[in-house]
């Protein structure tokens, strides 16, 4: 094993973060020395956020308080060209099926393109969490359903809170 610090890069929009994006941050600090868990302020592929970028970060500080070596930063370049700036080699997502994967390649082809030292790993997500996204986690509570045991604690609240406000616009 090489004397060097193993880092990765787990990005997200993280709008919410929910269980499952905290069972893979997780078990990525378990196998690296540091984990950045990279925020993207606008995704190109998904609608506008429901949350500021600042209060997905608090989000993911709070649920990953517990673990020494994870931190959370906004990003706004191509996640390989992040991955460089903090000295990452490796990107880690969660697949949760067969869609995920079909997505995942040829984001992966699009990187290595990018960047060919940067590999991408991907951990098959907990069973307990293989139905669960953010957008389903907003879909449900949008409608009333309980999202409590979906995200760490205190989102379920904010999640209800900022779902009411966007109504009474």
């Amino acid at each position: 094993m090489s004397p060097e610090t193993r880092r990765c890069v787990c990005p997200g929009s993280y709008d919410p973060i929910t269980n499952g994006h905290v069972d893979i941050i997780e078990r990525a600090s378990e196998l690296f020395d540091e984990v950045y868990v990279a925020v993207v302020n606008q995704s190109v592929r998904k609608n506008r956020t429901l949350f500021g970028i600042e209060e997905r970060l608090e989000f993911i500080n709070r649920a990953t308080a517990h673990l020494g070596n994870v931190r959370a930063e906004p990003f706004d370049v191509l996640v390989v060209e992040y991955a460089r700036r903090v000295g990452a080699k490796a990107i880690v997502k969660g697949l949760r099926a067969i869609s995920d994967f079909e997505y995942e390649m040829e984001m992966n082809q699009l990187n290595r393109r990018e960047a060919p030292d940067i590999d991408t790993l991907y951990l098959m997500t907990s069973p307990q969490y293989s139905f669960l996204s953010s957008s389903g986690v907003k879909e449900l509570a949008t409608f009333g359903g309980h999202v409590e045991d979906l995200v760490p604690e205190g989102v379920a609240v904010r999640l209800q809170e900022e779902l009411a406000r966007q109504r009474t616009r």
